[in-house]
This record gives structure tokens, C-alpha cells and sequence, in this order.
């Protein structure tokens, strides 16, 4: 018979885990929350940028710590992806935006040898031939316009640029982490403040904004980045790799979902064929590298 210490113990291994889900579906909610806003792609991003930043300097002391020019430089990257992310979700669907910037693994072949030193092997060339297909037929398939994707074109080779400042990103939180320095928090909160301070200019002057943009805007700053990361940071180092990448696929599976409930957006055949290619590449990557000792 299960005793109460039992249910505790299952419990207390189960939460991690769960906190991990939490956070994939915060995540995810961020291509309908900005596609819900009358305000546009710069004000989003400076004011998102500007309470998230403000949320996790104040509730988090490790947010504060160890800024270094390794953090600056990586938080550049950050930025990037943060603000091309707003625009391409601004301009194409949510399933384009998510799964492009998803496509940083792709780059991080190209990146990853030159950078880190990083031998590739065969398992990575399947995986950049998944992710590139997927790429490829985002960006070469169906574009046409819906009410929430104005401009698909644009928005893509915006979003195919966010994987790769995504890629970037990545690079300097590894680098930080061999020079001991793996604290991924001052990157984000510097990040959010350098895309603030970079759409600052694009979003002024502005009206007065309607209380359903300040409570979105709070909402993606609290809860979409601060929140998230709260989670993310908490149960990252209680979860086995390979189960915590699989977890995270909720994110870009869960992002279109949320568009197409909440303003009936749609993916045509080709989005949903590079989804696949990007879905897979990434989860057998992940797959493979499970029997890898991990650093400690």
C-alpha cells in the first residue's frame, strides 16, 4: 500500500516536470497575446521588454548577478530574437514565426564548430536535413495574407532571422556556461532592457493605449517572460535533458493552437508539413543525445 511519505517523494519528482509544462505553455501563448494588441510591433516589443525586465530584476536576486561582457554580447543576440520575433508575429502566422525562430539548431551547425569548438556528428547532419526542409517549405510554400498575417513574406525571413540571433543567443549562454558563468537570467533581463531600449524610438509618440493593451502588455511581461522564466529556471536542473526538450516541443506545437482559438488563424499544408520537419528534427536530436553524459 502507498503511504503518504510515498505520494510526497512522487510528488515532489512530479513538479519539476510540471513547472517545465507550465512554462512551455506560457510561452506559447505569446503569438496570440501580440496578435491581440492594437499597438504596434515597436511598442509591443519596448514595452513588453520593459516589464519583463523590470519583473525579474526585482523578484529575482540571480538576475542582478555576475553582468560581464560575455552576458552583454549574448544578451545583443536576445534582443535581436526578441524584437524580430514581434515583428514576424505581427506579420505572418504564429505557426510561421514560432517554428522558424525554432529552426536555431540549423544555424548552430554552422556556429557551433566555429565558435565553441564543436565537433559535429552524424546524428546532426539528419537533424539539419529535417529542420532545413522545414525551413524550406515555410518559406517557398503557401504565403497567402489572413487578417492576422498581413504581410507573410516579411514576416518569415523576419522570423528565419530570429532563429538565427536565437542560434546566437545559445552560443553565448554556452560560453558563459564553460567560463563558469552559466546563469542565463542577467542575459535576459539586460536582453529585455537593449529591446527596450532599441524599439523605444519606433514606439513613440503614441495615444493613449486602451486598457486591453496595458493588461496584454502586462500580461506578456509578468507572465508570458517573467513568469515563464521563473518556472524555467527552477526546474531545468531537476529534469533528465532529453525529457525537458521534449517538454518544451509545447511550446511551438501549443503557439498555433492558441491563434487559431482565440482568432481563427490557420495553418495551409505547407505550414503544417515544415512544422513536422521542424518537430522532428529537433526531437531526434534530442533523442539521440540522451545517453550523453551531461555536465554537471
Amino acid at each position: 500500500m502507498v503511504g503518504m511519505s510515498d505520494l510526497r517523494e512522487e510528488a515532489r519528482h512530479a513538479l519539476p516536470a510540471l513547472m517545465l509544462v507550465c512554462t512551455a505553455l506560457l510561452f506559447s501563448t505569446g503569438g496570440a497575446a501580440i496578435k491581440a494588441t492594437t499597438l504596434s510591433a515597436a511598442q509591443v516589443a519596448a514595452f513588453r521588454s520593459g516589464v519583463a525586465a523590470l519583473a525579474l530584476f526585482v523578484v529575482l536576486p540571480e538576475a542582478r548577478r555576475r553582468w560581464t561582457l560575455g552576458t552583454l554580447l549574448a544578451a545583443l543576440a536576445y534582443a535581436g530574437t526578441l524584437m524580430l520575433f514581434i515583428h514576424a508575429t505581427k506579420r505572418t502566422t504564429s505557426a510561421n514565426a514560432v517554428f522558424l525562430q525554432a529552426t536555431a539548431p540549423l544555424y548552430l551547425l554552422l556556429i557551433g564548430p566555429l565558435v565553441l569548438k564543436e565537433k559535429l556528428r552524424r546524428r546532426d547532419a539528419w537533424m539539419g536535413l529535417l529542420v532545413g526542409a522545414g525551413m524550406a517549405l515555410f518559406l517557398l510554400g503557401g504565403n497567402a495574407p489572413q487578417a492576422t498575417a498581413p504581410d507573410p513574406v516579411t514576416g518569415n525571413i523576419l522570423a528565419a532571422a530570429s532563429g538565427l540571433t536565437w542560434a546566437l543567443t545559445l552560443t553565448g549562454l554556452r560560453r558563459l556556461a564553460s567560463g563558469g558563468t552559466g546563469n542565463a537570467l542577467p542575459v535576459v533581463v539586460l536582453g529585455n532592457l537593449i529591446a527596450m531600449a532599441l524599439s523605444l524610438p519606433g514606439a513613440l509618440p503614441m495615444a493613449l493605449p486602451a486598457w486591453k493593451d496595458v493588461g496584454l502588455i502586462v500580461y506578456l511581461g509578468c507572465f508570458q517572460v517573467g513568469m515563464a522564466y521563473w518556472l524555467l529556471t527552477r526546474a531545468i536542473r531537476r529534469v533528465p535533458v532529453f525529457e525537458a526538450s521534449l517538454i518544451l516541443l509545447l511550446e511551438p506545437v501549443s503557439n498555433p493552437l492558441w491563434s487559431w482559438l482565440i482568432h481563427g488563424e490557420r495553418m495551409d499544408a505547407w505550414s503544417l508539413a515544415g512544422a513536422a520537419c521542424v518537430l522532428a528534427g529537433v526531437a531526434w536530436q534530442a533523442w539521440s543525445a540522451r545517453s550523453e553524459p551531461q555536465p554537471s
